[in-house]
């Protein structure tokens, strides 16, 4: 078995901001270096429901399929198969929970595991994923807190 990653971070505002910013603002945070077009004004989509699927889609319409969702239990977790740029067969799982810790924040976890379903490509593909979530996780840890500002100020 290949170590799965595993990541745990904490963003500022409550669990249920920080899932819908994960999935359905997306398309605010995702960076397009981190995608299969890399096309300016794409959209980054998950669908909100079990077995929904996860992919991008051009400003053309062009759907990429990026993985399909196999837990949808908002705002606590999320799980899809994930095949950026991959064949499905060569699917890897990402599993993430929200856990809000009471105070306006919320304790992210990410396991990203099934390497070995890749047999001799799995530990590169380990590393090359784990510079991939090096370069998407800031841009989701600012989009949390910026769009949690906008939110406050709609409600003042």
């Amino acid at each position: 078995m290949i170590e799965p990653l595993r990541i745990s971070f904490v963003v500022g505002c409550p669990a249920d901001h920080a899932f819908s910013t994960w999935t359905a603002r997306a398309s605010s945070w995702w960076p397009i270096q981190h995608t299969v077009s890399s096309e300016a004004g794409l959209e980054a989509v998950f669908e909100p429901r079990l077995g929904g699927r996860v992919f991008e889609r051009t400003s053309g319409g062009q759907e990429i399929p990026w993985g399909e969702i196999t837990a949808w239990d908002p705002p606590r977790r999320l799980r899809y198969n994930g095949r950026i740029a991959a064949d499905p067969a060569d699917a890897t799982h990402v599993e993430i929970v929200f856990n809000e810790l009471g105070d306006s924040t919320t304790r992210v976890e990410i396991e990203h595991s099934g390497w070995e379903r890749l047999g001799a490509m799995g530990p590169a593909w380990r590393e090359v994923n784990r510079g991939g979530w090096d370069g998407v996780l800031p841009a989701y840890v600012a989009a949390c807190s910026r769009l949690a500002g906008l939110e406050s100020d709609l409600h003042k």
